[in-house]
């Protein structure tokens, strides 16, 4: 079976100008502006990018990407920002062209790739949806038979004769998504627009892929929802500084092998070097160990210098889950018995374990923070470094274990005392 996509070695180069601070005289002010306006002519007359700038960097957000997509796979792509999957999603969808590479495409394909991509702001959200689907090659009364079920989706059925200048972000996402979902392209491409919407919507647009692609049809979807990947996926592909890191058929060893989940979990920073002016501690490297399931422990580890002891020196983690709710924090004094546990100048190596069967399935987002207890923030949460980890089902003595509501998943003693 020949794939409905097909992307050969696809290489994306973006120029990106500096400009030189430095004393110029007017005469070395002119020169230089003249200089710019020949290489912008030069650039012009090559098809090339125009900068503003004294110096251009290269900078490729895509290198040799390859891979294949067959008719009726839901294919996720996930990746760090800046790894190169927007960009990707742009070339695929024909909005930007590839510097090196080659696609091809088989069908229509429809995307949803920013809040309001592909609407006129000044036309109606009744116009905007005749000329999407006029855009596809629709006839006019194939969108006549779906029109109610978009309005209907999209909840604007109020605002349906509005210009789309005035819709709220939201709104704008509810229309484009259902636009995208219900003019029946062969290939849907969806990016990380859903975080506008409410979670209510969120769970409906999951839904509605899930249909597509249960119809046959070819979805490519980008999202930081681990858990959203694992549901609707049936492939992975990870990128990492606009390289294929690895494709997944397994959508569970892609989300492993993206956050680094496993016996060799990776460190990942926000700001390596964010602490380092505070005077009293520096982290240097931060780590997870543990096997990823519900049956094992999680250790979390964090490794510094402290630069001088106050006693009310704390080091500690805040613990994130999926949609950046805080499920709870913990700092180095909590299981010392005194009240202001001294950590003295010199290197730590500071552990805490997570016990078994406490946190639930999906993904959670571990931040360093650093405090002098009511005085100051050294490493305020929202700012410090971070490792992510994921936290797969086990099974406990209990014959009916089942995948447990909420956040947290404690398996608790019971005893009869009647």
């Amino acid at each position: 079976m020949n794939p409905i996509i097909t992307v050969e070695k696809l290489s994306k180069r973006y120029s990106i100008g500096h400009r030189l601070l430095q004393d110029t005289t007017f005469r070395e002010m002119l020169m230089r502006e003249a200089s710019n306006f020949t290489q912008k002519l030069i650039n012009a007359a090559r098809g090339e990018q125009i900068v503003q700038g004294d110096e251009v960097e290269t900078f490729w957000a895509l290198r040799d990407v390859s891979f294949d997509v067959q008719q009726g796979d839901v294919l996720g792509i996930i990746g760090r920002n800046g790894a190169g999957k927007s960009t990707l999603l742009k070339i695929l969808s024909r909005i930007t062209d590839p510097t090196e590479g080659r696609i091809t495409l088989h069908g229509r394909a429809s995307s949803l790739l920013e809040v309001g991509t592909g609407f006129h702001p000044e036309l109606t959200g009744r116009e905007n949806i005749y000329l999407n689907g006029a855009i596809l090659g629709m006839r006019k009364s194939e969108i006549d038979a779906r029109f109610d079920s978009i309005v209907d989706f999209a909840e604007v059925e109020k605002f349906i004769d509005t210009p789309v200048k005035w819709y709220s972000s939201g709104m704008s996402v509810r229309l484009a998504f259902a636009v995208a979902a219900h003019l029946d392209p062969e290939i849907l491409i969806i990016d990380e627009v859903l975080a506008v919407g409410d979670v209510g919507f969120q769970a409906k647009c999951l839904n509605k892929m899930g249909d597509a692609a249960r119809s046959g049809r070819t979805v490519l979807f980008v999202s930081h929802s681990m858990t959203a990947v694992e549901r609707l996926c049936d492939r992975v592909m990870v990128l990492a500084n606009g390289e294929v890191t690895g494709v997944f058929d397994d959508p569970r060893e892609g989300v492993r092998h993206y956050i680094g989940c496993g016996k060799a979990m990776s460190t990942i920073w926000t700001n390596p070097g964010n602490g380092s002016g505070n005077g009293y501690f520096t982290p240097h490297r931060l780590e997870v160990d543990g096997d990823g399931t519900q049956n094992h422990a999680i250790t979390l580890i964090v490794d510094g210098t402290v630069h001088q002891s106050d006693p009310a020196l704390q080091i500690g983690f805040y613990i994130y889950d999926e949609a950046e709710q805080l499920v709870f924090m913990s700092f180095s004094s909590d299981s010392l018995k005194e009240r202001w546990p001294q950590l003295d100048p010199g290197p730590i190596h500071l552990c805490v374990t997570i016990p078994p069967h406490w946190l639930n399935e999906g993904t959670y987002r571990a931040e360093l923070a650093a405090t002098l207890f009511e005085r100051q923030w050294l490493l305020e949460p929202g700012s410090s470094a971070f490792v992510k980890f994921s936290v797969e089902g086990g099974r406990n003595a209990s014959p009916y274990w089942t995948q447990r509501k909420g956040v947290l998943a404690p398996v608790l003693e019971w005893e009869n005392r009647a």
